[in-house]
């Protein structure tokens, strides 16, 4: 059975923008300099472990217990029925391991990324929270290469 969380959907914008604020002002040279996406997600994650400290925050995590984490996605070039088993690796979760209580996942791109991938990624998100039972989905946008780099945040329903 699963855990019910004190989080509301609210607490976790706070905390996450909270972490947002403090990468923009710790590293926002990373996203001036438009790094690699990873190198971005792993220093917010590190933001973010503060912010939920019973929590653990992982980059990339593929495991749901002790299975490949998967989603059923649609097929490239497919309609939205015609759908694929596909490993999935999330940029950011904020879960238990070894458990299924999964309160956050988040999806990030830089503004400089293909905007199919961003539909994407909109897509993962809405079956992280139906199929894996996630209680919240955020996908961020990172403005890099502009000074004063920024992001926009938004919660997937």
């Amino acid at each position: 059975m699963k855990a019910k969380h004190t989080l509301d959907r609210a607490d976790v914008e706070e905390r996450v923008r909270a972490a947002l604020d403090t990468l923009l002002e710790q590293d926002g040279f990373l996203l001036f300099a438009d790094v690699n996406e990873r190198s971005i997600t792993h220093r917010l994650a590190m933001y973010l472990q503060s912010l939920f400290p019973e929590w653990n925050v992982d980059c990339e995590y593929n495991r749901d217990g002790h299975d490949p984490k998967e989603l059923d996605l649609p097929v490239s070039g497919a309609n939205e029925y015609d759908t694929d088993a596909t490993t999935v690796y999330p940029d950011i979760i904020v879960h238990k391991r070894d458990s299924q209580n999964n309160l956050l996942v988040i999806e990030a791109k830089k503004s400089t990324s293909s905007r199919r991938d961003i539909q994407f990624d909109l897509v993962k998100l809405e079956q992280y929270r139906r199929q894996l039972r996630y209680e919240h989905a955020l996908f961020v946008e990172f403005v890099t290469a502009v000074k004063p780099p920024t992001y926009h945040l938004q919660s997937i329903t």
